[in-house]
């Protein structure tokens, strides 16, 4: 069910960066919850915007939803089929629902990702790319083009 109107607004600067236990140096603040996606109609876990402290690292772990990591900042390293990998910001990972993974800062600075943690489901409908309608100039004419 679709409960949103209207756009809304989270600001980075007025959001808090929490300690997630169990990890190391691991810091998150949480873009999308799990109520404001059903307020969207969409099927998300959570959304997640990460820092990694230098020398921190989000511990070898899996979980039961899939997950897209995208790295934004600084250098990382991925483990993945027991092999670690160096990686840079502007990558990302698709990550399977049960597979071991982790994702350590190897930088100087601190590393930063959003991490999309989405349901897996079975027997649901293909996606498709969606599709976008343009509206009048009144929008335009205000951007001063």
């Amino acid at each position: 069910m679709i409960k949103a109107e209207e756009t809304k607004v989270v600001v980075g600067a007025e959001m808090e960066w929490g300690l997630m236990p169990d990890h190391w140096h691991l810091y998150h603040r949480e873009i999308v919850n799990a109520s404001q996606a059903d307020e969207l109609g969409v099927r998300v876990s959570s959304v997640l915007w990460e820092k990694i402290g230098v020398g921190g690292a989000v511990l070898p772990h899996y979980h039961d939803v899939a997950e897209i990591i995208h790295i934004t900042a600084g250098q990382v390293k991925l483990l993945r089929d027991g092999t670690w990998t160096l990686y840079q910001a502007g990558d990302t990972f698709h990550v399977p629902a049960g597979v071991v993974h982790s994702v350590a800062c190897v930088g100087d600075c601190p590393s930063e990702q959003i991490s999309i943690f989405l349901p897996v489901e079975t027997d649901v409908p293909s996606n498709s790319y969606f599709n976008t309608h343009l509206v009048e100039d009144v929008y335009t004419d205000k951007l001063g083009r």
